[in-house]
This record gives C-alpha cells, sequence and structure tokens, in this order.
C-alpha cells in the first residue's frame, strides 16, 4: 500500500521558465537513466531478494526513487508553465505533446522496460544498481552544468546527491554479504582462466597495474603463442 503526500521530498523551486532546459529534464523523467528506471528496477528487485534487510532497502529507495520521479515531473511542469506562446515552447517536443512530463527522453524516444536491469540475484543486482546510480549521476551533472536557474540548481543538485547516498548504501550491502570486490557469485565454477589476462592491444607500450600484475592474475604477453 502508498501513501502520497502532496509535498516533494525536497522543495521544488524556479526563479525563470526554460522549455527547452525542460525538454533535457526529460531525460531524468523518461529516459534510460531516469527516475521511473530507477524506482521500478529496484522495486521489481525486491521481491526477488530473500535477505530482509536488503529486501527492506531496495523498497525504500525505490519509494525515494517515486518521489524523485516527482520531484522532476514537477521541474518540467513549472519550466513548460505559461510558456506555451513563445519560441522556445515551439522549438520543443512539448509543442506537440503538450505541458509537463512525459514518458520520453530528451530526444522523444518513449520510455520502454528494457531499460530496466534485473536478473533476480541479490549481487547482480546490486552491481547493476550502482551502474545505473553512476549513469543517473553524470546525467544530472550534465544537466547542472546546462541550468541557468538557480532554483532549478538546487533541486538538481540534491537529486545528484541522493544517487551518490544510494551508490554507498548499495556499496555497504555488497559489503555485507563479502561481495564488494570479489567478483563471484553463483554455483557454477569458474574455469583454470580465471585468473589469466591476455594482453590484445599490443600497440606501443604495455601498461602494467593491479589489473593484470601478480597476486591477482597472471598476465599473458602473447595468448596466440602461449603454452596456457
Amino acid at each position: 500500500m502508498f501513501f502520497h503526500k502532496k509535498e516533494p521530498i525536497h522543495v521544488v523551486n524556479i526563479d525563470q521558465a526554460n522549455p527547452r532546459f525542460a525538454q533535457l529534464l526529460l531525460e531524468q523523467f523518461g529516459g534510460a537513466t531516469g527516475e521511473l528506471t530507477a524506482a521500478l528496477q529496484y522495486w521489481v528487485q525486491s521481491f526477488h531478494c530473500e535477505h530482509p534487510g536488503i529486501k527492506d532497502m531496495l523498497q525504500d529507495i525505490a519509494i525515494e526513487e517515486f518521489g524523485h520521479l516527482e520531484m522532476v515531473g514537477k521541474l518540467i511542469e513549472a519550466h513548460t508553465k505559461d510558456v506555451d506562446q513563445t519560441d522556445a515552447f515551439k522549438s520543443t517536443l512539448f509543442a506537440v505533446r503538450g505541458l509537463g512530463p512525459h514518458f520520453l527522453d530528451s530526444q522523444g524516444a518513449a520510455w520502454t522496460a528494457s531499460y530496466i536491469n534485473e536478473g533476480g540475484h541479490v549481487v547482480r543486482d546490486l552491481r547493476a544498481n550502482i551502474a545505473a546510480e553512476a549513469g543517473a549521476r553524470q546525467t544530472y551533472e550534465s544537466l547542472i552544468k546546462l541550468a541557468s536557474d538557480e532554483g532549478t540548481k538546487k533541486t538538481l543538485v540534491h537529486l545528484l546527491t541522493r544517487e551518490i547516498s544510494h551508490t554507498q548504501m548499495f556499496m555497504k550491502a555488497l559489503d555485507s554479504l563479502g561481495k564488494l570486490t570479489d567478483p563471484m557469485f553463483g554455483n557454477v565454477k569458474p574455469d583454470e582462466t580465471v585468473k589469466l589476462y591476455y594482453n590484445l592491444s599490443q600497440n606501443g607500450q604495455d601498461e602494467r597495474g593491479p589489473w593484470n600484475s601478480e597476486p591477482n592474475f597472471e598476465y599473458i604477453a602473447d595468448p596466440l603463442n602461449s603454452n596456457q
């Protein structure tokens, strides 16, 4: 059961409407990295999760993401209100679709359930969520750089901040399972190549680091002529 409070989770105020910027904001309403995608992704994942604490966390964050969707929707509504006769409005998707938010991204592509990344395993899902939060954070940072309205910026900074908070929560949940840095999970054991690094970009100086050096990996300089 859900209860909706009419005030948003964080204040949403703008100083000057900008319908062209509102079209960019659609990216976080009906886009791949948007709040609808995150809310539905985490909510569906919670049904697959048997760990009671992580299940509760997924549901809490999912509901917060629905609150974020509301905030982005209110921003889009405010940026398109009372400007429908301007040339700026006529040059946007809103001229055809109408005022306020729509389940489209900034280029007009319709939202699709294929954006949702869930696979029924808690470790796999938490890792997907970290990637999802990173994508959303990058989008918000781009929007903040493009925003000229201080009220809009404050709301977007809050939304960006919460993406970082959620990332930390997902990382802590993975760490509690002992899987923050361990890539292996499930029941199928990997084969003997799991610790091999193949140098397949042999052009110039070969760079070395912990991703291709002992004790983490055995470096194979020439896989085609290797006895491995």
